[in-house]
This record gives structure tokens, C-alpha cells and sequence, in this order.
């Protein structure tokens, strides 16, 4: 493969996971756990509507996302991500954190064009359990089949 591991991401996302990659394994974790401080709470409007998120199984803490498309909800409308995590699951909250600003405002088509194996390319698969990056990629899956549906893209279930 030519490039880095991050030639064919959105700029924002190729960047978070450029900056994984860079540094020695333990130094990722204290990413991971920066990001997980940096993930914007759930709007007031949302948090009276729970039942609006989608929760996310995969993960081992409770986590639920909802995608929202700006109008007039098409391929090119941006995006935008809203999760709901306990404080004391720092490692999914850390993954939302960077899906969060890596996706957060892209239109709808850069985000489906996202492949799924953003997880792995982190390089945290030795630092934590492959059912925490099986969350982080349930995560993605149901950003992804959110997106279709809510911006109009054929072929969308």
C-alpha cells in the first residue's frame, strides 16, 4: 500500500488517526482518554427525547447515538453526531470522541465513504480489548446506515 494509513479518510479523521499512529502505544491511550474528556455533552433537546438515540450493542458501556442531517437532507448536507456516554466508560467515550471530530459537520457522502476499518487503524489493538474496537466499529455502522437513511441516498435500509 502506498500512502499513509490515513490517505483515503476525511482530512479531520485522517488527522486524529495520524496523530495515533505517531506516538508510542501508551501515549495513545492518554489520546483515547482525551478524547473521551472532549466529547460534547448530549443537547438538553435530546436528552428529554432518549428514545430518539439508537443504542449501540457492540459496546460493552452503555452508549447511544443519533446522526442528524442539516436540510434539505441530501448527500451533500453536513452532518451531525450526538452521543450519550457515562463519564465512567472513558474508552467508548473515547472512540465517540474521535468519531465525533472526525465526522461531526462532514456531508453525508464523505461520511459514508469512510471505511470500516477506521478502528484497527489507530493502532490500539494490543492496548485494549477487540471488543472495544468492535464497539467503535458498531459505532460507525449504525453512524454510516443512519446517514443513508436520513439523507436520501438510494439503496438506504
Amino acid at each position: 500500500m502506498t500512502g499513509t494509513a490515513s490517505d483515503d479518510l476525511p482530512e479531520a479523521l485522517a488527522g486524529i488517526v495520524d496523530d495515533f499512529r505517531a506516538m508510542p502505544e501508551r501515549q495513545r491511550l492518554e489520546l483515547l482518554l482525551e478524547f473521551s474528556r472532549e466529547l460534547p455533552p448530549l443537547p438538553e433537546r435530546l436528552a428529554t427525547q432518549h428514545d430518539r438515540l439508537e443504542p449501540v450493542a457492540e459496546c460493552r458501556s452503555p452508549l447511544y447515538l443519533i446522526v442528524e442531517v442539516d436540510p434539505p437532507a441530501t448527500p451533500a448536507s453536513p452532518i451531525r453526531l450526538h452521543f450519550d456516554a457515562p463519564a465512567e466508560a472513558p474508552t467508548t467515550r473515547g472512540f465517540a470522541g474521535i468519531l465525533h471530530a472526525g465526522l461531526d459537520g462532514l456531508p453525508a457522502a464523505d461520511v459514508l465513504a469512510v471505511p470500516e476499518d477506521v478502528p484497527q487503524r489507530l493502532g490500539l489493538a494490543s492496548a485494549v480489548s477487540p471488543l472495544r474496537l468492535s464497539g467503535m466499529a458498531g459505532m460507525l455502522f449504525r453512524i454510516k446506515r443512519q446517514v443513508r437513511e436520513k439523507a436520501g441516498v438510494p439503496g438506504a435500509r
